[in-house]
């Protein structure tokens, strides 16, 4: 499997910024860590080896963006609206950057978006606010509620960046219809700690006719070894 290690400075954040790809060709895969990960960890994980015979076969390649959530949303040392502030410039990272080069190098116009637990929040706000070049969300136990980092703050940035929130409310028919357009998978277990969020997660897609993809599986948990399990079954699933 090819793998490749990328670094470069971005203005979005002010500083290098660094990136781990595996494979060639196929469906551009953009994976996010989970909270306070950083862009190898999905590799240490072997997150990356469940999926290697879709990677070599050049069904997908993926990209593993490094993780700044111990300088947003865990940062308790800054007010909650720059801890929201510091989220939305490390999605335009990913937005201007990482789709961008991932674009360019597999010639495919939208992306796939994943993650774990806390990836699985930044995959689906990612999706959900950019559907015009995502084409997949798959979500692994992911949770979906920000409101936890913000010790009782709220404000419009905050909003923009809480699906369980911002969903319900969409009334923008362009958006509504690229975001019913999306292949959304949300993985989830009945020993996950985070099922109940994929459950509210999945009432409010089924409430805005929202289609989507369910996995609520028997004996599955919040681990590394329940995702390895589930990541290659759902990257099959990308056409």
């Amino acid at each position: 499997m090819k793998e490749e290690h990328i670094r470069w400075y971005t203005p979005h954040l002010s500083r290098d910024f660094d990136m781990l790809t595996f494979g060639h060709a196929g469906w551009p895969v953009i994976a996010f860590p989970t909270s306070l990960g950083r862009y190898y960890q999905n590799k240490d994980f072997h997150l990356i080896d469940s999926v290697a015979h879709l990677v070599d076969a050049g069904r997908v390649k993926i990209y593993c963006p490094d993780g700044i959530d111990e300088q947003s949303w865990y940062n308790q040392s800054i007010h909650p609206a720059d801890r929201v502030r510091t989220h939305m410039a490390y999605e335009n990272v990913i937005l201007h950057d990482v789709v961008p080069f991932a674009q360019r190098d597999t010639g495919r116009h939208k992306v796939c978006v994943t993650g774990a637990s806390f990836g699985g929040y930044h995959a689906a706000n990612f999706a959900f606010r950019h559907p015009d070049v995502v084409g997949y969300m798959i979500s692994l136990s992911g949770s979906f509620d920000i409101r936890s980092f913000l010790d009782g703050y709220y404000d419009d940035n905050c909003y923009f960046n809480n699906p369980v929130d911002y969903l319900p409310a969409l009334t923008d028919y362009g958006l509504l219809s690229q975001i019913q357009n999306l292949g959304i998978v949300l993985g989830t277990g009945d020993w996950d700690s985070c099922r109940p969020r994929n459950l509210e997660l999945s009432a409010i897609l089924n409430s805005k006719g929202i289609p989507h993809f369910l996995d609520d599986r028997k004996w599955s948990g919040h681990d590394w070894n329940y995702w390895r399990d589930m990541f290659p079954q759902y990257l099959d699933l990308l056409k």
